[in-house]
Order: structure tokens, then sequence, then C-alpha cells
């Protein structure tokens, strides 16, 4: 069997992988060893650079319609003060609610809709690669078979056999605590600020459902692989906040520590890991699932891209430059994190730790603490490094969703990043294409353009780009490009060299 790319793993950061890939063209297969998907919640949380990643391929809608909005979250379980995602700049300023289950369901539906094939109760259990390609042995329903793959990517947690097929080191620290969650039928909401004021993390669910999240003093040191009973759940919860909160039905319990590992790098010729493969940690701040989906966003582009042979050189190779060092970051932040969830439960530095949440929860009372911490929790302060020294400053950045006035009408730049193309806009006087370098001054692309070329007319004043002439909007949301120079002539250089650099494209054969 072969297709373009394997991916092994169908979670949420596989399949938004896949529905990248299948975006582009790329023939795309999904292995997942579980014959069924999941049905626990688990993770519950979409930042709001999640969401805007799901704005710029118009699947926003669709998300919102089957969670629930929060303003904030959690810096640290241990701090009464909240993150403020409200006064963050986007368009999606909260954390979406939704059950893992339901996010993977989502992006399962699209992928399939795009014609990626995602096929269940597959196991990799093998791994080879050579200069043209991967071969993967698959364990399924019907016997071994081997797929051969261009490429195949590891989304397959934190055990992933593809990272250790392909020899890549996963160091870190081991599990030194743990802590339960579960979800359940039954509850007594009226206790429920009780234990949120005792360190307990509450969360109304869809269909009726109640989660908590407890880290008890008394059994921190726990094996995350010793099974949760409900009877050491309310034991637990009565220790802690003096309540058992009534639960009863548990849907789902589980227990998880806080072992953090960074994999040593994120491409090994065609083997390439994404999502927890790559990197894990405590769920603190609830950054994993969020982190992942960033991973494959970053990717897929340049994956399609290089699949399909139109890739710069080098294009493959800046995933690992610009996402290992966000997962660095972080891995060490709920490092942090974790620490002043575990500290203040100790009997030796309890006391200590306590002054430091209140000295903590002052410092989260100043806005700007409070914007800097919910920018780096929320992924919208992600910058990856300029490819020059001499770029501007807006390089690497975040393009906000400004809007603007096109030739087409209104719109908005990530409604101009449905399909997955880069998007050039051209911003002020002197920047529009002209017939001599061949751009398209309409909003809608021609068949098989490599990138977007939008004349905008008048924009959205937004800070840092008051005077910009011209912006490259790489298909993850980020600003490949950026000038402020209105000389046409000395434009039109600068942008063929940046179009070869970051598409293989020439400024004349854009659409």
């Amino acid at each position: 069997m072969d297709t373009g790319v394997l991916l092994v793993g169908a979670g949420p950061t596989g399949l938004l992988l896949a529905c990248e890939l299948a975006l582009a063209g790329v023939r795309t297969l999904v292995v997942d060893k579980r014959a069924t998907p999941h049905r626990e919640s688990r993770a519950l949380n979409l930042h709001p650079r999640s969401m805007e990643l799901m704005d710029m391929r118009g699947l926003a809608e669709r998300f919102l319609a089957a969670g629930r909005t929060v303003p904030g979250w959690q810096f640290a379980v241990s701090l009464k003060r909240r993150l403020d995602f409200t006064a963050l700049d986007t368009r999606h300023p909260y954390a979406l609610l939704l059950a893992q289950s339901r996010t993977e369901e989502l992006l399962a539906e699209r992928a399939l809709e795009l014609g990626a094939d995602i096929r269940r109760g597959y196991e990799a259990v093998g791994l080879r690669q050579d200069a043209d390609g991967v071969e993967v042995d698959v364990s399924g329903p019907g016997g071994p078979v081997t797929v051969r793959a261009a490429y195949a990517v590891g989304c397959d947690g934190g055990r992933s056999l593809v990272r250790q097929a392909a020899g890549i080191g996963f160091p870190g620290t081991r599990e030194s605590m743990t802590a339960v969650v579960g979800d359940f039928a039954v509850a007594d909401h009226a206790c429920n600020d009780r234990a949120r004021r005792h360190g307990v993390l509450v969360s109304r669910l869809e269909a009726g459902l109640t989660r908590y999240v407890v880290m008890d003093p008394g059994r921190l040191r726990v094996p995350s692989t010793e099974p949760v009973t409900l009877e050491e759940f309310r034991t637990s919860l009565m220790r802690v906040c003096g309540t058992d909160c009534g639960i009863g039905m548990p849907r789902w319990m589980s227990r998880f520590g806080n072992t953090t590992r960074l994999a040593e790098r994120y491409r090994r010729g065609r083997v390439l890991l994404a999502g927890d493969a790559a990197h894990i940690h405590f769920p603190v701040g609830a950054q994993g699932l969020n982190t992942g989906l960033q991973d494959a966003m970053n990717l897929g582009w340049k994956l399609a891209a290089t699949v399909a042979g139109r890739a710069p050189p080098g294009l493959l190779d800046t995933y690992d430059d610009e996402r290992r060092p966000v997962g660095h970051a972080v891995t060490t932040a709920t490092r942090a994190q974790t620490l002043l969830v575990e500290l203040p439960l100790t009997e030796q530095y309890g006391p200590a730790a306590g002054l430091l949440c209140e000295l903590l929860d002052t410092l989260l009372d100043m806005e700007d603490v409070n914007r800097y911490l919910a920018g780096r929790i929320s992924a919208l302060d992600t910058a990856y490094p300029p490819a020059t020294p001499d770029a501007d400053a807006l390089t690497g950045r975040r393009m906000p969703d400004i809007a603007l006035e096109t030739a087409a009408g209104p719109a908005r730049v990530y409604e101009l990043l449905h399909d997955g193309r880069p998007v050039l806009l051209n911003l002020g006087p002197g920047a529009a294409g002209d017939p001599a370098d061949g751009t398209d001054r309409s909003a809608r692309p021609r068949p098989g353009a490599r990138i977007r070329v939008v004349d905008a007319h008048r924009h959205e004043l937004h800070t840092g780009l008051e005077d910009a002439s011209a912006v490259l909007v790489r298909p993850d949301g980020h600003i490949a490009w950026a000038s402020r120079t209105t000389d046409p002539r000395a434009l039109r250089a600068e942008r063929a060299g940046v179009l070869a650099m970051w598409t293989g494209a020439r400024a004349r054969n854009s659409g």
C-alpha cells in the first residue's frame, strides 16, 4: 500500500495535520490502533490561538456551536487570580470548553470531507526509512501490511512507536507527583464553590457531566499506572475540601503525572514528530492539546509543499527550527507551574509556598503581568525567528485578523487563508500589483496558483502595521515578510526574493 504521507495517530494533532495535507491535495493516510474513537472527554480546552487556527480554515463556527466559551483560564490551580483572555488582541478572546472527543470528531469529519483516509484498528509496529521514503509495518484486522509513504509523521503520543523506531531521544524528568481526574454524571453542585476554594478544579461539561481534578496531599506519590477507584476519589475530595461533592456514576476516571519530556529533534530524515510524540508535560494550563494543534498547522503546509516538489530548499527543516523551541518553552513553563501546584500541598514547603502564591496573585492583578502570561499560555505571543537578520520587526509574529477592503469587497485576513495558501497583501500606495509582475488583483486565486495576492485599498489600523506597504502571510497565519517601502521597483525586487525563499515561486507567476 502506497500513500503520500502516513500519519500514525488519530488524535487532535494527527487529524488536523490530515486536514492540512488533504487540503493541499496530498494523499494522506491516518492509522490509529484504537478500533473506535475516544469517548472520554480528556483534554477540555481550546485556547485563543487554536481558535484562530480554526478560523483560518473556516472551522471556527463548527467548534463554537459545539462548545462553551469562558473568558480566561488558570495559570496554576493554586492561584486564585485567573488569566484574562478578554484583554488580548484577538477576535477569539476566550477559551472554548470542548471535550477532546468532540474536537476529534469535528476534525475527523473535516479530514474525511477533504479526502483523507482514516483507518482505525490499525497499529504501527515497525518503521524503516531510506533516501526515497518510509516503510511502516502495520497490524490490522486483515492481518499485517506494509505501507510505503514519502514521509511519515508520529502523532502517536508520549510512548510513540514512530519516535522510538526513528531513534529520536526523548529526554526529560520522571514522574514525581500525580493527580486524579474524573467525569461524573451525579454531583452535588452546591458544593462546587467550596471545592474550588480548596484547589479542586471543577468544570461543568456537556451531557450533564461534571469534571473534578484533585491533587490530594496524601496521594501525591501514587504512580500514574495505578487505577483510580470511586472510593479513592471520594476520600480524596473529603480530605481536600471536606465534602465528596456527592459524586457518583463515573463516566471516566484517570490518574496522571508530571513526567516532562521533549524530543531531541522533531525530524529525522523522512520521519517527523508532532504533538505528544514530541513533548509531554503535566497538563497545567491546558497547553498540551493546543501545542499539538499548532505543531500540525506549522508542519502541514511545509510538508505538503515538500511532497509536491515545490518547496524551496530547507523549508521542511524550519519545522524543527520553529516548533522545537516552542516545545521547550512550554515544557519549561509547565514545570514551573507544576511547582506552584505541588509545593503548597507539601508539609515542608506548604506555608512558604502559600506566601509565594499570594505574591503571584498580587502580580496577576497587574494588567501588564496578566496580559503577558495570558499571551504565553494562549500562544498568541508565539513568534518565530526571522529568516534574515535585517527582517522587519513583524517577521515571524502572528498576523492579526485585520479587516480589509479589497477589489472583491470587504474581507478579513483569516478568511483569505481558508484554502491554505500563502497570502501576499499589498497594503499601501505603490504596493499594488500590476500586469508586469502578473499579480492577481482579486481576492480569488487562479486555479493552481501557489499564493493568493490581494490589493487592500484600506485596512484596519493596527499597531505595527500602520505604515506596512506589503505583508506575506504564511498558511499558518504567521508573517513571513513585511515591507515598508513605497518605491514600486524596490518593492517588486524585494518581494520576488521573499516569494522564492518561502514558496519557491516567482512574483511573475504568483496568483
